[in-house]
């Protein structure tokens, strides 16, 4: 975790009110937590940290976009990512981040990383579908399309007769009612 000691925030100097801290996130930043699904990323995060006497109000908010294929087409593209996440840091004896809205850090400590919260806004914020833009407006020209078009269902075939061995046992159960 070398690799990620900008998002270190050492809150023990800062003095009571607001601070914004800016980050430009980048594939460096993925690898960091061997992550690779994504093949570009260009995503800026601010945060916005209140600190007061007894706790810290953060809330995080990335913009930008990462490059992922389209689950239909596989066919690169920008996903848009435009997220936000509040967090409480509070003090407690122990460190705990149980809940996913309050992190609790132990009374000595002095600063801590945000790293771990910027990456799992970021992946949460990407669909679990991922579908390029113009699959979706009609626009897509793509082999695989052509593929799913051509293999389509155009209409239903409905079997009119049944199977005589179901025949016999409904006839058992309408024997017994009478």
């Amino acid at each position: 975790m070398k690799d990620l000691r900008q998002f270190n925030i050492q809150f023990v100097g800062l003095k009571e009110g607001k601070h914004e801290f800016n980050y430009a996130i980048d594939n460096k930043f993925f690898e960091a937590f061997n992550f690779d699904d994504y093949n570009s990323t260009s995503i800026k995060v601010s945060l916005h940290f209140i600190k007061k006497s007894t706790l810290f109000e953060l809330t995080f908010v990335a913009e930008g976009t990462v490059e992922v294929p389209c689950d239909v087409t596989n066919e690169m593209y920008d996903q848009e990512i435009d997220s936000e996440l509040p967090l409480v840091v509070k003090f407690g004896p122990e460190f705990n981040n149980d809940n996913e809205e309050i992190l609790i850090l132990p009374h000595e400590a002095y600063e801590f990383n945000v790293a771990q919260f910027i990456y799992e806004m970021i992946v949460l914020a990407v669909p679990n579908k991922r579908v390029h833009p113009k699959v979706v407006d009609g626009t897509m020209e793509s082999e695989a399309l052509n593929k799913l078009k051509e293999l389509e269902i155009k209409e239903e075939k409905t079997v009119e007769t049944t199977d005589p061995r179901w025949d016999k046992l409904r006839n058992l159960i309408t024997e017994k009612k009478t």
